[in-house]
């Protein structure tokens, strides 16, 4: 495994399992200068042509945007050390998780297969500038997360290559996640947001809903991000700052803890992939609240294993959460649904199977 960043944390502030993964994993920027001067040597020798092909590759799809070529020219030096990283390992066949254009260079550059995985939304806001269109082109296949995600990638690259993009969902471990204890009648009831704190989460909609909803709760906002200051005015500018705590980072532990002794979720995205928290907390039988956005009603059906609102809805949200507050045996029976639903579409270890027969079937076939 490869990846262009390190950890955010420190290693003895990872779980076991990030550990083990950190361990195993080629960090491109941790091998330095030395490190891209080394591959961009030892790639011009492999094979010349190659290497002037996929840097004049990465330079044109800059176009006339001096700063856009230099980023590229830039990926281009991470993609010459992921390529031979892949050689020294015996490696041909690369498939990245998000769309890059450094995998898309690697492809170029070495003749490797590519595959790609798309989640959205950023991609899908603007294509032309993450090269949809060619990452497609270039992909042995593409790896949709959501029939949503494959109607943009269908809308943005040419027909021809719509066979190629598949939607395999992505999914939770249903033993880690599993059902918490259910409160009949908990005081207050506890609501937790887990979420980058950052515009696109809309967790000021939240904010107001809480302070619409005029019931007996206690918000958990866990996540860190560049909102974190103006949430906090907010909540205070409301009144509400006794009925809500902003918890930051959380390690894993410590998240599913809150977890544990939440009631309901809340998710009031302006846009989303199909988030995983919403997947974790229904696999835990949390009743959850979000937006009829993108991918997420694939994921919730709306009174069925989850209740949907328009996004913006500050007053929707605030009904949604209001009714499961006071109705228990709607919290219990959405909670159960919401877990059925996972095991039904978003088992981690069936989707990762149906994953790996894919590459399977495209590969090795």
């Amino acid at each position: 495994m490869a990846s262009v960043r390190p950890p955010d944390r420190p290693l003895d502030q990872l779980s076991p399992e990030e550990r083990d993964e950190a361990e195993r994993t080629y960090y491109i920027k941790s091998q330095g200068a030395g490190g891209a001067a080394a591959a961009l040597v030892s790639a011009f020798v492999l094979n010349p042509a190659r290497f002037f092909g996929g840097a004049f590759y990465g330079a044109r799809l800059g176009g006339l945007r001096l700063k856009q070529i230099f980023l590229n020219l830039a990926y281009f030096i991470e993609a010459a050390m992921v390529g031979l990283w892949m050689r020294r390992n015996g490696l041909n066949k690369l498939h990245t998780h998000y769309s890059s254009t450094v995998a898309l260079l690697v492809h170029k550059t070495f003749g490797f297969d590519l595959s790609i995985s798309f989640h959205g939304p950023d991609e899908f806001n603007d294509p032309a500038g993450f090269w949809v269109r060619e990452k497609v082109a270039a992909s042995k296949f593409v790896r949709a997360i959501s029939q949503y995600a494959r109607s943009q990638l269908m809308k943005s690259s040419a027909v021809e290559d719509w066979d190629k993009i598949a939607v395999v969902y992505m999914g939770v471990d249903p033993e880690t996640f599993a059902p918490r204890p259910f409160r009949l009648n908990p005081s207050p009831v506890e609501i937790i947001c887990v979420g980058r704190l950052a515009p696109v989460k809309a967790q000021h909609i939240l904010l107001e809903a809480i302070q619409k909803l005029d019931r007996n709760v206690l918000l958990h906002v866990v996540g860190g991000g560049p909102d974190r200051a103006s949430l906090e005015a907010d909540a205070a500018r409301r009144g509400i700052t006794k009925q809500v705590i902003f918890h930051g980072f959380t390690p894993q532990d410590k998240l599913d803890d809150l977890y544990r002794r939440s009631d309901i979720f809340a998710l009031p995205s302006f846009a989303e992939g199909v988030p995983g928290v919403l997947m974790e907390a229904m696999a835990m039988e949390i009743p959850c609240v979000s937006t009829w956005i993108t991918g997420i009603p694939e994921l919730i059906q709306n009174g069925v294993d989850g209740l949907l609102v328009a996004p913006s809805d500050a007053e929707g949200f605030a009904c949604a959460l209001r009714s499961l507050v006071d109705d228990s045996d709607m919290r219990l029976r959405i909670g159960q649904a919401g877990r059925r639903k996972i095991l039904e579409k978003f088992d981690l270890r069936k989707n990762s199977a149906q994953l790996a027969e894919v590459f399977q079937q495209c590969f090795l076939s």
